[in-house]
């Protein structure tokens, strides 16, 4: 956007908010990171902080307000080397321009490794690094995310490693920066983005080698808490074996390179095979062994049933023919007792009967098919049948005598 003046005679505070203006409209100015060297470091009791920024020849007005003074994990001394990130502003009651920061980098090694140092100590204390935190790795991840430069070489370093490994495994790339000052933002907002993706078992974290200060930015707070906060598992390989970076120390596994990260997370599928190979082999034994010990369990099992019921066919044969001879015995007394009675009865039906009576003499009379007890119901001249032992005869009544 173009600024005029409004006219040739101005006064100061016109002068310098059309100063102010031009600085506003100038998008490069909005968002950028100087270079230089801390001095005049002043902190206020509002909680503002004031410094200049040193070049070889120049020097910058910075301020650091209150809100943004949070994110410096270790104030810098006179003299440290900083990266200062923020705009460029006029200050109109000074009437000159200044750099308001809203994040400090340390940038020379003393300053890195101090503020590093400080920001662990004070995560140590908070138990952000405690071991009992870590969580263990999917033996058999489905989805992995890998947070990294899209252009770099370590995307390559870990599909390449995933497809000899572990080939079934879908991998996720999302891009970030992961070297500069915008760095630690997009690596937090890219944690954001995986924390969001279904069904997702792990993460990997990767960087390709490099110098200790291109690792500044897995330094950082946020990326440390992000990494912390990560709803799965956090694999870290930034490629750095001589020092860990906090992000390493923030995650639930550290590897020295990319490539060694994704040899921790993919399996070996050889490995693999050999493993179903030998569980095959050992299901096989047990069931052979299953089996041969069911069969000897069932053949003894046959044979006691078989000496059991032979047992019980014994005992019950020699119970039977026990029982036979008592039923016999009693059949036969029984027999005898009946016999006795029968014979006492038909003594006692042998004396009563009439064929007893005719075989010692006697006869019956008879007329008319009625048998005669008294001579009183016979008449002369009627005829009579009489019944011998050995036969009958007719006659006539000729005398009846009373």
């Amino acid at each position: 956007m173009q600024l005029s003046l409004p006219r040739s005679q101005l006064t100061v505070d016109e002068l310098n908010f059309y100063i102010q203006g031009l600085f506003t409209s100038d998008a490069s100015l909005k968002s950028l990171v100087v270079f230089g060297e801390i001095s005049e470091l002043k902190r206020h009791t509002s909680g503002h902080c004031y410094f200049t920024l040193l070049g070889d020849e120049s020097r910058v007005a910075c301020a650091l307000f209150k809100q943004y003074a949070g994110f410096v994990p270790r104030w810098p001394k006179n003299g440290d080397k900083v990266l200062a990130e923020g705009s460029v502003g006029v200050y109109p009651q000074r009437g000159v321009y200044q750099l308001y920061a809203r994040r400090l980098i340390p940038a020379g090694i003393g300053a890195i490794e101090r503020s590093r140092q400080e920001l662990k100590e004070r995560l140590e204390k908070e138990g952000v690094f405690a071991p009992e935190l870590k969580r263990s790795l999917p033996l058999y991840p489905a989805r992995v995310a890998l947070i990294t430069s899209a252009t770099s070489a370590a995307v390559w370093d870990v599909i390449k490693v995933a497809r000899r490994r572990y080939p079934a495994c879908s991998i996720i790339v999302v891009g970030t920066q992961v070297q500069g000052a915008d760095a630690p933002d997009e690596i937090v907002r890219a944690i954001s983005r995986v924390s969001l993706i279904p069904n997702l078992d792990c993460v990997i974290i990767a960087r390709g080698g490099g110098s200790r200060e291109d690792l500044v930015p897995f330094d950082d707070e946020r990326v440390v808490r992000a990494v912390r906060s990560c709803p799965v598992p956090v694999v870290s390989g930034v490629g750095h074996d001589v020092d860990a970076s906090l992000c390493d120390l923030a995650a639930d596994v550290r590897a020295s390179t990319p490539s060694a990260a994704a040899e921790i997370v993919f399996p070996n599928q050889a490995d693999i095979l050999l493993q179903l190979e030998g569980v095959a082999e050992h299901m096989k034994s047990c069931v052979s062994d299953r089996i041969a010990d069911s069969r000897l369990r069932l053949s003894y099992a046959a044979s006691s049933l078989l000496r059991g019921a032979q047992r019980k066919i014994t005992d019950g044969s020699t119970s039977l023919d026990a029982a036979y001879g008592r039923l016999r015995s009693a059949m036969d007394m029984h027999i005898m007792e009946a016999g006795g009675a029968l014979a006492v009865r038909a003594a006692s039906l042998d004396a009563l009967s009439p064929l007893s009576a005719l075989s010692r003499g006697f006869a019956v009379c008879e007329t008319g098919g009625e048998r005669v007890t008294s001579a009183r119901v016979l008449h002369r001249g009627e005829h009579v049948d009489v019944r011998f032992i050995d036969g009958r005869a007719g006659v006539v009544v000729e005398i009846v005598e009373n």
